[in-house]
């Protein structure tokens, strides 16, 4: 039976977890690190089973409590949802969402939109983690994560919120100087290609199915946003997104090269988040207010759509 003295302390034990620390994790709940420890220990005892293991620097989950973790999460967002319901007669989103994002989208598509969000969310605050790594959902305690891939099998739910177009482009100044590759032959064999270190190689859906290209550039970075200043000034042709480099396309700063051969259609925007049975309104509001910003034909790509018609033979991958 669940007594709320169990329920205090999964929470206390949830909070260590997404804090980091057993001291974070007090200082946001106005509890002192000893009663914290304490705290965790009765729970541990109660439940025959370590949940953490700990040095003198960080606190780690062992197996065990990641499991329970993921369990004691869907608990307090189903605890969350029916105080929200009760209080206000409906499940109101209310309280912190915190959120992954990568670096370049969350400044440019996130960002500059939280304001109306929050508006329409007077209860809510957010907590914005801009970041190019493939975070830990659960272990880190974000509430959901917005990613730009081809996603694979995983135990997490994904919504697709957008189709992501990623193109060959390169600058005028670029062009003028090194020539037009005709082919992916003539790319890779004539001419510098720039990518961030996680984005190398390439996979080009085209014509010919699935082409591999490794990028080679007198320039080596993990920064997406160095990438696309290279791009900008001249120094080789890159694979960009539009959502990234749209106006530029649009301005006549960059160019589209090789329409035929792009990134897999497979790549996509999406939301990620624990499966749980019952999703908490605040993470349901922000990602309906995201798809509906966005959709299937979201604002970056209009005035591109000549050049985003996949040609019939160009749609493997």
């Amino acid at each position: 039976r669940l007594k709320m003295s169990n329920l205090t302390d999964m929470e206390i034990f949830a909070r260590v977890v997404s804090a980091g620390s057993m001291s974070a994790a007090g200082r946001e709940m106005s509890l002192s690190p000893a009663v914290v420890s304490k705290r965790i220990r009765r729970l541990e005892e109660k439940l025959g089973t370590r949940l953490l293991q700990r040095t003198t620097r960080q606190i780690a989950m062992t197996e065990a409590g990641q499991g329970f973790y993921e369990r004691v999460v869907a608990i307090l967002a189903s605890v969350e949802e029916a105080e929200s319901f009760v209080s206000r007669g409906s499940a109101k989103a209310r309280g912190n969402l915190k959120v992954a994002v990568p670096t370049s989208f969350g400044r440019l598509h996130i960002a500059p939109h939280l304001g109306k969000f929050l508006a329409e969310n007077t209860d809510l605050s957010v907590n914005l983690d801009l970041s190019d790594d493939f975070v830990d959902i659960v272990g880190d305690g974000y509430d959901l994560a917005i990613r730009i891939a081809e996603l694979s099998d995983s135990s997490l739910v994904a919504r697709r919120l957008a189709p992501v177009h990623r193109v060959l482009c390169a600058s005028p100044v670029y062009l003028e100087k090194y020539g037009t590759p005709e082919s992916i032959e003539d790319l890779v064999a004539n001419h510098v290609t720039i990518a961030a270190t996680n984005q190398d190689p390439w996979r080009l859906a085209g014509p010919d199915g699935i082409e591999t290209v490794r990028t080679q550039a007198p320039v080596k970075t993990n920064s997406n946003e160095v990438v696309r200043e290279c791009l900008l000034a001249g120094v080789g042709v890159a694979l960009r997104s539009t959502w990234d480099v749209g106006p530029e396309l649009r301005e006549g700063k960059l160019q589209i090269l090789l329409p035929e051969s792009r990134a897999s259609k497979d790549v996509g925007l999406y939301a990620v988040y624990p499966s749980r049975q019952f999703l908490p309104a605040k993470v349901r509001v922000f990602i309906d207010f995201l798809a509906g910003l966005y959709g299937s034909s979201p604002y970056w790509d209009h005035g591109l759509e000549d050049w985003l018609r996949l040609p019939s033979n160009a749609r493997a991958g």
